[in-house]
């Protein structure tokens, strides 16, 4: 079972990064001062990278309890 909540860990972090990278992504778009049609392009190319990166830390968070509970 340490594999499986090494792995989850792994995972998460992995998800988290990805976060990380939406937030700064988002925030250096908000600071260049773009017209309102441009920053929605770009924040809509963020939205499926924000929605992945919920699934992998959300999936990574569910291993490491799954390992728990078995462990």
């Amino acid at each position: 079972m340490q594999t499986l909540i090494w792995t989850g860990a792994a995972i998460t972090l992995i998800g988290l990064f990805g976060l990380l990278w939406c937030i700064f992504l988002a925030a250096r778009a908000k600071r260049e001062n773009l017209s309102n049609e441009v920053m929605r392009t770009r924040l809509r190319r963020l939205v499926p990278i924000n929605l992945a990166s919920l699934l992998f830390s959300s999936v990574g968070l569910m291993m490491v309890i799954v390992g728990i509970v078995l462990a």
